[in-house]
């Protein structure tokens, strides 16, 4: 089972940017697809992107389009999400996840990834 640990979170300003890292470890770190989900407080947590096992594809959700870049480097088992031009309604806590199978109708949703890491909180003021 692959084991997924989050860093990068703080407190900016609207505007600012930040750059969200996933550190995976446990097994063959190219054999997932892996996504980003945020939950804000008293809100069920929501997909904001992912990315292929290549990195050759990227989802993004309606939301952060244009503003958010998901990324992925296979040699250092790290996916990145570099979030520009933040808002205060992507104050949330930030969660990586991974899946071994998961098929292109389905990667947006949450039930179908079976790894989850700890997440980090982004908080973003006005």
């Amino acid at each position: 089972q692959v084991q997924l640990v989050e860093s990068g979170g703080g407190l900016v300003q609207a505007g600012d940017s930040l750059r969200l890292s996933c550190a995976a470890s446990g097994r063959t770190f190219s054999d997932y697809v892996m996504g980003w989900f945020r939950q804000a407080p008293g809100k069920e947590r929501e997909f904001v992107a992912a990315i292929t096992r290549t990195g050759d594809k990227t989802y993004y959700a309606d939301s952060v389009k244009g503003r958010f870049t998901i990324s992925r480097d296979n040699a250092k088992n790290t996916v990145y999400l570099q979030m520009n031009s933040l808002k205060p309604e992507d104050t949330a806590v930030y969660y990586c996840a991974a899946d071994s199978d998961v098929l292109p109708n389905w990667i947006s949703k949450s039930v179908t990834y079976d790894a989850w890491g700890q997440g980090t909180q982004v908080t973003v003021s006005s």
